[in-house]
């Protein structure tokens, strides 16, 4: 039975979620932080439990009917344990910030310390930066990448750390490319007596099929988005040892939330349940083949990924040497039919509404089923599109290749509206 969307009666509404379904239908999605969901986790998501107030935890509700709303989030709870290993998990938080600021309310005062990765260096805006409440309401300071190698620099970190005695100290980030040493980040930890808090919410998938280090085992507290390549709704979780578990529960309600999302926590197990497949790490595995054949790509091609290649879904280019900004980048490309993002680069000197970057993800593209011979199309386009940035017509007519391409990989056919 085809999912069907009557809005007879709303055509203004129709028509922009029909523009919606065209564009992700027929362009590249290559934002890192993007992904499409299963039909599956689609309908559940817009399920009646949309309907429905659960304010607090399941045998422990503030409003009465909620004897599906518990055994929905223990089951969301249960999946969530089971494939990341962890002794407790909370998954009503809306998002990924969201976590974050329950997580740092749990161990934390305002005012007390904290170290995390510089945003130009690949770290995220709620690990510390100024205009995020992490920077303001506490005291930041930062780590970042060795200028040589563009990985993180762990000595750097151990002296940052011992200098200014962080209370938590942040891994993870949001353009970092490479493997993460959580062992360095909890000896670094344990040195200055310090909270360890990992930020796994771009590589929480390769996580799950165990092809990235886990963090669960070593840190204090795990955040993570349930989207990027999880390919689940967009949604936050907190996974935590059980000590923590009082604290950081009462820190995302009544803390800062109200009622969970049960319609998205819904679309969380589902999700989950499909991460819980041998299937997923398959597909796990071919976003990292699509990341790498990508990467070969580009750096023939004469563009330069930072620190030299990826290690996960995400590829991050340094566009200075071919006198590109990271924002003509992302709009040449998405004339081209290609969505991505520009970003700041270690040690960058543009700013942050231009940048000397551009960050590529593979894991919307795998979804859709592309493998390495598609890859070599992708690649392609984007440096067809970049190298003629200016030409509006040219781009126009890449556009059109991109068009006929994605119609090889078709998403969401039942979906009509």
């Amino acid at each position: 039975m085809p999912l069907k969307v009557a809005l007879d009666q709303d055509p203004q509404l129709m028509a922009i979620l029909r523009k919606e379904l065209k564009r992700q239908r027929f362009k590249l999605e290559m934002i890192a932080s993007e992904n499409f969901v299963s039909e599956a986790t689609l309908r559940v998501g817009a399920s009646v439990f949309t309907n429905k107030y659960s304010e607090g935890y399941p045998e422990n509700r503030y409003y009465g009917g909620c004897e599906n709303c518990d055994e929905l989030e223990t089951l969301c709870q249960t999946r969530a344990r089971k494939l990341f290993g962890c002794e407790h998990v909370n998954v009503q938080p809306h998002c990924g910030s969201s976590a974050n600021m329950a997580a740092f309310f749990s161990v934390l005062r305002v005012g007390d310390t904290i170290l995390g990765m510089r945003l130009d260096h690949g770290g995220h805006l709620t690990h510390g930066a100024p205009v995020s409440f992490s920077g303001r309401l506490f005291k930041t300071e930062f780590y970042g990448v060795r200028e040589d190698t563009e990985i993180i620099d762990y000595e750097g970190l151990l002296a940052k750390a011992e200098a200014t005695r962080p209370k938590l100290i942040i891994a993870g980030g949001s353009s970092y490319p490479r493997t993460i040493d959580f062992q360095k980040f909890r000896e670094v930890a344990d040195r200055v007596k310090a909270y360890l808090m990992v930020d796994m919410a771009h590589f929480a998938g390769l996580v799950a099929a165990g092809l990235f280090p886990s963090p669960v085992p070593l840190a204090d507290i795990v955040t993570t988005t349930t989207h990027k390549t999880l390919r689940g709704p967009r949604g936050g979780m907190i996974l935590c040892r059980k000590t923590l578990a009082k604290a950081v529960d009462e820190q995302i309600f009544p803390g800062i939330q109200g009622g969970p999302l049960m319609h998205i926590v819904a679309a969380k197990a589902a999700a989950l349940g499909e991460a819980l497949e041998p299937e997923f790490i398959d597909y796990q595995r071919q976003i990292l083949k699509n990341s790498q054949r990508l990467a070969t790509h580009l750096t023939d091609a004469g563009f330069r990924l930072v620190s030299g290649g990826t290690d996960t879904h995400l590829l991050l280019l340094d566009l200075r040497g071919v006198n590109l900004t990271g924002q003509a980048a992302e709009t040449a490309l998405d004339k081209a039919g290609i969505t991505a993002n520009k970003n700041v680069v270690p040690f960058d000197r543009q700013n942050y509404c231009v940048t000397s970057g551009l960050r590529l993800g593979t894991a919307a593209l795998t979804t859709r089923g592309l493998v390495e011979k598609d890859m070599d199309r992708v690649a392609e386009f984007i440096v067809d599109a970049l190298r003629h940035h200016q030409d509006e017509s040219f781009l126009n007519k890449i556009r059109l290749r991109v068009e006929e391409f994605t119609q090889g990989f078709p998403l969401y056919p039942n979906l009509e509206f």
